[in-house]
């Protein structure tokens, strides 16, 4: 009997366990999951380490908005939504959807978009570029550069921070194109140091994102740390802690 006992125990534990399991996986998958900023590609607007809420409704579900660790071809979205332009989103890369990048939508399905000595064009009209100041753009190494900070605003009005580390980038120039349907094209706030649309797929970069490859909208982060710190003595980590950065909106 005891034995009995034991294994209905252990029953009821991995019941427990693979319901607990089921839940964390369908709230990741429906509501909104963590990822961690790798790169100095969003600077300013994200930094190297910070963790960010990626929320999944607005756009619709497909495959991929599974949990990152599933891998599976992309599906068709359900109440699928396009982004709004400005909108930061994470989305699977096309060339590997195991890796998980983030960018801002710049331009829609029937935009036409242009770059010239690095001033942004959609349909024909140019963005306006408001000078900023300069900020420290800081990659994951810890190696450091100042760079321009200038204030972008989008033909809806939205505004957001960029970064230029020089007024002759290799991608400052881009013949105008016109997004295709089901189709996004997304740039990286760090206009010189971002692997994004400008940079076609077979050399690294994003191309023309499928919208059915997003996995949901940057809205706040949840926290941040600075990942320089993980090669000093652990009792220096908390030094790393961006406190201001906790629980904070993401334009």
């Amino acid at each position: 009997m005891a034995s009995n006992s034991r294994l209905r125990g252990w029953v009821k534990a991995a019941t427990d366990i693979a319901v607990v399991l089921l839940v964390v996986t369908a709230a990741k998958s429906t509501l909104a999951e963590p990822y961690y900023v790798p790169s100095a590609s969003m600077e300013p607007t994200l930094l190297v380490g910070d963790e960010l809420l990626a929320v999944k409704y607005p756009y619709g579900y497909g495959t991929a908005s599974l949990p990152a660790s599933f891998a599976v071809p992309s599906s068709k979205r359900l109440f699928g939504a396009l982004p709004q332009r400005g909108d930061v989103v994470v989305f699977r890369w096309p060339g590997d959807p195991t890796q998980i990048w983030v960018k801002r939508v710049i331009g829609l399905p029937g935009d036409r978009v242009a770059l010239r000595d690095g001033r942004l064009w959609l349909n024909g009209v140019e963005a306006p570029l408001e000078a900023d100041g300069v900020g420290e753009m800081k990659d994951g190494d810890g190696s450091a550069a100042m760079a321009a900070r200038y204030r972008e605003t989008l033909p809806d009005g939205r505004i957001h921070a960029i970064f230029k580390l020089t007024r002759s980038g290799l991608y400052d120039n881009m013949d105008e194109i016109t997004v295709p349907p089901g189709r996004l094209f997304v740039m990286g706030d760090n206009r010189d140091d971002s692997a994004d649309s400008r940079v076609p797929l077979r050399a690294g970069g994003v191309g023309l994102l499928p919208v059915d490859n997003l996995v949901g909208r940057v809205d706040a982060l949840v926290g941040s740390w600075d990942l320089t710190m993980k090669d000093k003595p652990v009792w220096q980590w908390p030094a790393g802690l961006r406190l201001s950065r906790f629980f904070s909106a993401v334009e």
